[in-house]
């Protein structure tokens, strides 16, 4: 609440001091700019704009694109009316209008008694789609973006092919890492495998402003991938860089070009998106107990359609695709073993099944508690955890602070030196943080716990740990269309009962 006490003010006040020359030129005085709120409504009176300009100013987000043009109404009330000069003072206001304060021929000009150069064809084209490419950049940062589902980790909640609406409002939207980056683009340039489509002359701390709700327990949440920090482009985020270096070693990875290609570091806001369902929230303890997952000692029940891992064994004979395709089993197949399938099912796709004549028995894949799996996050021998059977861990919460040991360290040691900056090591059996022997750490940021609906085909917190506040992109609130991949437009790859719904 301070923070935003402080930033208000100064966001309403800093805009308008490089205009002091201006403002005097005009007939006012210097000292307006400086006034959080009224200095805005002098700058309308000056550019002679209607006063509903400043209730659009209040609206986060909108009022950034309303100030850019504030500037270059006042680049014109100065003479300026070519393309080159307007993009000065949108971008580089702080120095273009004092600059023009030292040059005395720029005069006020009245803006209802002024006369403007006749605009060409093509100076109208530029102007239009210099509008819509600033105008749609502001939406998809500030307000609302649409992505598209690539993987199954959400089915049957959410389905390949869907195209949603994520709302960066409802958490607060993030101010980006990286400002300067090609439009429309999230990490790499069209039609190439790894040229960056961004700059890293600037990159800002991250900074989230307010939101309309805080993530809640089983929200459907966009958020950037947190091991996608280093990522090789051979693989992207397909496989993580953490990953082939535990299975191939750090060397190889970095040297062999022809199966790994480059390594290269990305910045929060261009590390890939994902999205799963919160599952923990800041503060929780969870644990997963037979599939089942436990959220302080509470069954957690979420709304999302869940798949599991099924061995399906029939009298020989195969699963009718019709069959298959009424009961939306996408995944799995015929095995090895003759009369064995392994199929991903919902509940009520598992008890269709069972009624089959063909079909002899149903049994869950289930990887039995004590068992570890070297691929399951923390990747200790001291946690035997896998899949099915995890936990129970804490997830970090803001302010919070947990004793720090040997044992302890693998589940916090990432967020620790990588999400909040601190140097770690090692010696003697001792743990030390920026050069002092630490015996407990207290966190920097919230944590999230995001999970798969598909739980057992999900890269997910079981695999790769926490998510970071700063990671969080939106809320996905609506799909507002859905193609099925695996099937043409003459046989229904429009799935019309999905149109227009919201997510859940």
């Amino acid at each position: 609440m301070i923070e935003l006490l402080i930033f208000i003010p100064l966001s309403f006040t800093l805009p308008t001091l490089f205009l002091w020359a201006q403002f005097e030129k005009a007939g006012r005085s210097g000292w307006e700019t400086l006034i959080p709120f009224y200095n805005l409504y002098v700058f309308l009176k000056i550019i002679k704009k209607p006063m509903w300009w400043y209730l659009l100013l209040l609206f986060p987000f909108i009022n950034v694109f309303m100030y850019m043009l504030m500037l270059v109404e006042m680049a014109k009330c100065f003479g300026k009316f070519g393309l080159g000069e307007q993009f000065l003072a949108v971008v580089f206001p702080f120095f273009y209008f004092p600059y023009l304060a030292f040059q005395k021929e720029n005069k006020f000009l009245d803006p209802e008694t002024r006369e403007e150069p006749r605009k060409s064809g093509a100076r109208e084209w530029t102007d239009a789609i210099i509008f819509a490419v600033v105008a749609a950049t502001i939406i998809r940062t500030f307000l609302i973006e649409a992505y598209t589902i690539p993987t199954s980790s959400m089915e049957k909640s959410l389905l390949v092919g869907d195209y949603l609406f994520v709302s960066k409002i409802a958490y607060g939207p993030k101010v980006p890492n990286t400002p300067l980056s090609f439009p429309f683009v999230h990490h790499t340039m069209p039609f190439t495998q790894h040229m960056k489509s961004y700059l890293t002359w600037i990159e800002l701390p991250y900074w989230r402003l307010p939101g309309l709700e805080t993530v809640h327990r089983n929200d459907a949440v966009v958020f950037n991938y947190p091991d996608g920090d280093t990522v090789s482009t051979r693989f992207q985020s397909n496989i993580s860089y953490y990953t082939l270096v535990k299975k191939y070693g750090r060397k190889k990875v970095w040297s062999d070009k022809k199966d790994f290609g480059n390594i290269i570091y990305r910045p929060v806001d261009k590390q890939e998106n994902f999205i799963k369902r919160c599952i923990g929230l800041p503060g929780d303890s969870l644990q997963i107990i037979g599939r089942k997952v436990y959220i302080n000692g509470k069954e957690n029940h979420d709304p999302g359609k869940k798949e599991f891992e099924y061995n399906v064994y029939t009298d020989g004979h195969s699963i009718n695709p019709i069959i298959l395709n009424r009961l939306n089993i996408t995944e799995g197949g015929r095995t090895n073993m003759p009369g064995r399938f392994v199929y991903m099912l919902t509940d009520e796709a598992r008890d269709a099944l069972k009624k089959l004549p063909i079909v002899k028995g149903i049994e869950v894949f289930n990887i039995p508690q004590g068992v570890r799996d070297p691929e399951i996050f923390p990747y200790s021998n001291d946690y035997k955890w896998n899949r099915d059977n995890y936990g129970p861990i804490y997830i970090p919460k803001k302010g919070a602070t947990v004793a720090l040991n040997m044992k302890v360290l693998p589940l916090y040691k990432r967020i620790i030196r990588t999400y909040e900056g601190n140097k770690l090591k090692v010696k003697d059996g001792k743990i030390y943080i920026n050069g002092k022997l630490a015996n407990h750490y207290t966190f920097k940021m919230n944590y999230f716990w995001m999970m798969g609906d598909n739980r057992d085909n999900s890269a997910d917190s079981r695999y790769w740990g926490f998510v970071p506040e700063n990671h969080v992109e939106g809320k996905a609130v609506f799909i507002w269309m859905s193609l099925d991949p695996n099937k043409s437009w003459l046989d229904g790859k429009i799935r019309w009962n999905r149109l227009f719904t919201f997510v859940k």
